[in-house]
């Protein structure tokens, strides 16, 4: 498994807000950067994604994946992890919420491996360019629909 970067953000909304957001997948491609379609496959008995495909188109990068995730109890967090995809072996990632009273930390925490070789510093940057896009894409999507 590829090595983990971490990213966080200070989000002015309550963690249901939040995650209300990261749960509704199907508004995925009218704000998240390249997501062109997010299909949700299967539902948990409480009606939460478990499984949902992807299909990325960012300029030069393109993929097809699908990922399985687990929502915690306390609806504070979500994690999931690559079921398939053509670009990547795997895929790991969180977001972690933490109320506080200027707003919701989200602490984005993710690592990929891709099929093909990377180096390393190279793989690091686009993670972290990824990682800052979607949190700020998340923020502007959470603060501007409040």
């Amino acid at each position: 498994m590829a090595d983990e970067s971490t990213q966080s953000i200070v989000i002015n909304a309550e963690p249901a807000r939040i995650m209300a957001v990261i749960a509704d997948f199907a508004a995925y491609p009218s704000w998240a950067n390249g997501v062109k379609s997010a299909e949700v496959l299967s539902t948990d008995g409480d009606g939460r994604a478990e499984q949902v495909r992807f299909l990325l188109d960012q300029g030069p990068i393109k993929d097809e994946y699908t990922l399985a995730y687990r929502w915690a109890a306390d609806g504070m967090s979500v994690s999931w992890d690559l079921v398939k995809g053509q670009m990547q072996k795997s895929q790991r990632g969180s977001y972690q919420l933490v109320a506080g009273s200027d707003g919701t930390k989200v602490t984005y925490t993710l690592a990929v491996q891709l099929a093909i070789p990377m180096i390393g510093l190279i793989r690091r940057k686009a993670e972290k360019m990824v990682m800052d896009t979607a949190l700020k894409e998340l923020k502007r999507q959470v603060e501007g629909a409040s």
